[in-house]
């Protein structure tokens, strides 16, 4: 393990030699410091886990490894060789490469072209689109990760186009593979096969950074774990002799209840008599192809329920969470909120009439980047904090003061840009302001993605309290986990259909995963 100054320990004789070392790193953006001396070592053909808590300085720290940010102070070798201050492009060619956690990716063009994009497959002069689709479908072919070529980026979905970052970096040569919270987005089956494709890539002598929040992840394919805490480097030590445990205690300075090891959410069971918080009746909803991408969808949740959703990426969860939500148009079927029928009602009103949302991509859907934390946390309910047609800065202040305190937003500036910030406190903005407002139904759309071990304890916790005062909430999460940790019913989306609606004892990850896949065919 590091000692107390961030130092690491010299590769012992006979070790394999260092493909990454990075040593006393600074790194700041204006009045932040992100990296503080931060320190890494990463042997050639390993695995290697990067863990901390949202703001710990973790992707920085790789950016200035990829070539994306030059340090303040440090040094950095790759293969031996210093490479300080390198660009993005000698990153490249020299083969590193970083898939970040979001999409660096063009929509309006295909699969293909996203992929050999600036390594151009060229006929004649011009770009062979052939030829690059066969390459691609070949590459994918040989690593797992099969998206059509044809198909615009547009088009995809989440997890689709992760695949494709994935395939863009490998495209390029990479043999030092950095991956930001890769597995986000991805369904259980999708997670094994990235798994497969590392450990080959690792066992045919690339290194692998692994960035997570997921430690049953960081035990299973990582051999060496670095943690990071407050931009600094506090701890490194080989997988096999830790714990999760151990390891959220090093990235949050204290004892962390996890996930799996919460108790069973309690069983609820829905009478009659009482009236559904959110009712949804026949729900069709078209995608952007024109076809069906929620078909005739009928459930209902219940004040004090937690109803989750389980279901691999591009099954028509998102389009039934933004239908519910009003971002998207019903092509048939109701929506109802205590009775009332919102279904062609606005954004807005919807949000009057008590639904929250939490949004499944937060750059997308939940923030305005470029607008400071203090105006993101009241996005939609500027009414609110209007007097006379003019929005009360005194209010709007003190909501962010209060928020930013509550669930632990860092930086602690109600001005700074929510640009600035890590994706983990990004979310955690979204989370604030949809879980601090007031609700009688949150539609609660991959909640945790991309935030700490800390974050998640602390969000389950305020879901479970939610639940607790009588509110309905509806859980869409990739994580099985948090799926089976939380819901009191747990339905499986796929083809756009419910496959299964199970009760919370009869729900294992063994029997989601088979109406996931489609091997379990019991309709709802």
């Amino acid at each position: 393990m590091t000692a107390p100054d961030g130092t690491t320990p010299p590769t012992p004789d006979g070790a394999p030699p260092l493909a990454v070392s990075l040593r006393g790193i600074d790194m700041s953006f204006g009045p932040v410091r992100a990296n503080r001396g931060a320190s890494l070592d990463v042997a050639r053909g390993e695995i290697h886990a990067l863990v901390g808590e949202n703001g710990a300085g973790k992707s920085t720290l790789m950016r200035v490894l990829s070539g994306m940010y030059a340090p303040d102070a440090g040094t950095m070798t790759v293969n031996g060789r210093d490479v300080t201050g390198w660009s993005t492009a000698q990153a490249i060619d020299a083969g590193v490469g970083m898939v970040h956690q979001h999409f660096m990716l063009v929509p309006t063009l295909t699969v293909a072209e996203n992929v050999v994009l600036g390594r151009e497959i060229t006929a004649a002069g011009r770009l062979d689109r052939r030829g690059a689709e066969r390459a691609v479908a070949e590459l994918g072919e040989r690593t797992g990760l099969v998206v059509a070529p044809g198909r615009l980026v547009s088009e995809l979905s989440v997890g689709e186009a992760q695949r494709v970052e994935i395939l863009k970096t490998l495209y390029r040569g990479a043999r030092i593979l950095i991956l930001d919270e890769p597995t986000a987005v991805l369904s259980p089956p999708e997670v094994d096969e990235l798994w497969r494709v590392l450990t080959h890539m690792r066992d045919t002598g690339d290194t692998i950074i692994l960035i997570t929040h997921k430690l049953d992840e960081v035990m299973a394919v990582s051999n060496t774990v670095t943690v990071m805490r407050r931009g600094a480097t506090v701890g490194r030590v080989a997988t096999r002799d830790t714990s999760p445990a151990e390891l959220a205690r090093l990235m949050v300075g204290r004892d962390v209840v996890l996930a799996g090891d919460a108790a069973a959410a309690p069983q609820h069971s829905i009478r009659a008599e009482r009236r559904a918080a959110l009712d949804v009746r026949e729900l069709t909803v078209a995608d952007a192809r024109k076809t069906h991408a929620v078909d005739g969808v009928s459930f209902a949740v219940e004040p004090g329920e937690i109803l989750g959703i389980a279901g691999v990426e591009g099954n028509g969860q998102t389009e039934l969470v933004e239908a519910l939500a009003g971002l998207r148009e019903v092509s048939a079927g109701a929506v109802l909120l205590h009775g009332r029928d919102v279904t062609r009602q606005s954004v807005r009103a919807r949000g009057d009439a008590g639904l929250s949302h939490i949004p499944e991509d937060r750059q997308l859907r939940g923030l305005v980047l470029d607008y400071s934390i203090a105006d993101n946390l009241i996005l939609g309910q500027q009414h609110r904090f209007s007097r006379r047609g003019a929005v009360d800065a005194a209010h709007v202040l003190e909501n962010a003061r209060r928020q930013i305190e509550r669930f632990d937003i860092r930086p602690a500036d109600p001005a700074a840009p929510a640009r600035a910030l890590s994706g983990g406190n990004q979310q955690k903005i979204v989370i604030a302001r949809e879980m601090g407002r007031d609700f009688t139904v949150l539609l609660a759309a991959q909640p945790t993605r991309g935030v700490d071990v800390g974050a998640i304890e602390f969000i389950h916790a305020q879901l479970r309290n939610a639940r607790a005062e009588g509110k309905a909430i509806l859980l869409v999460s990739a994580d099985l986990t948090e799926v089976l940790a939380l819901s009191d019913r747990v339905a499986v989306m796929y083809g756009g259909r419910f496959a299964a609606v199970l009760p919370r004892a009869e729900a294992t990850k063994e029997v989601l995963g088979a109406y996931m896949t489609g091997a379990s065919g019991r309709a709802a």
